[in-house]
């Protein structure tokens, strides 16, 4: 029987086929999802803050797309044996009117830069992205097949 394992803001999920991940209130924060599509392993985060280099000492790294992706994609690793990944990502809306003026862009817009360039460092293709606006989203991640149906609330369902 599958089971389908909720991922909170600020934390991520590894775990495989029959099962599915799925995080909500994805505004300015971003959905990652990463995908062997050999052992059919996967994993979803739900990233705040683009980098922790603010921070003196990050508290949680699941926060932070710097830290929070090599983590899960090291712990996907050990269950895979190094199989190359693909991802997919969503959110990074702007929440606030005000926040499209500011001068490095909202943080949803800085958010969806910093994943982008974590996961190009890392060597893992972004293959679909639902990004940008201004509505939240909930983001399920079927590992049988690595769909994605992102949510949007009086919208129609998107499937990546």
């Amino acid at each position: 029987m599958a089971d389908e394992l909720r991922v909170g803001i600020s934390d991520y999920k590894v775990a495989q086929q029959p099962n599915s991940l799925i995080t909500v209130g994805l505004g300015s924060c971003v959905g990652i999802a990463l995908y062997d599509p050999k052992t059919k392993i996967g994993g979803l985060s739900h990233i705040m803050l683009p980098d922790s280099s603010a921070f003196k000492e990050p508290n949680k790294i699941e926060k932070f797309a710097d830290l929070a992706i090599p983590h899960m994609v090291s712990e996907i690793n050990k269950q895979t044996k190094n199989n190359p990944l693909v991802a997919k990502i969503a959110g990074g809306a702007s929440m606030f009117q005000f926040s499209k003026d500011l001068p490095h862009g909202s943080i949803g817009d800085r958010n969806v830069i910093a994943v982008k360039e974590v996961l190009k460092q890392l060597g893992i293709p972004l293959l679909a992205i639902h990004t940008g606006g201004n509505m939240g989203r909930t983001m399920i991640v079927d590992l049988a097949t690595f769909t994605v149906t992102v949510r949007m609330v009086n919208r129609e369902i998107i499937v990546l």
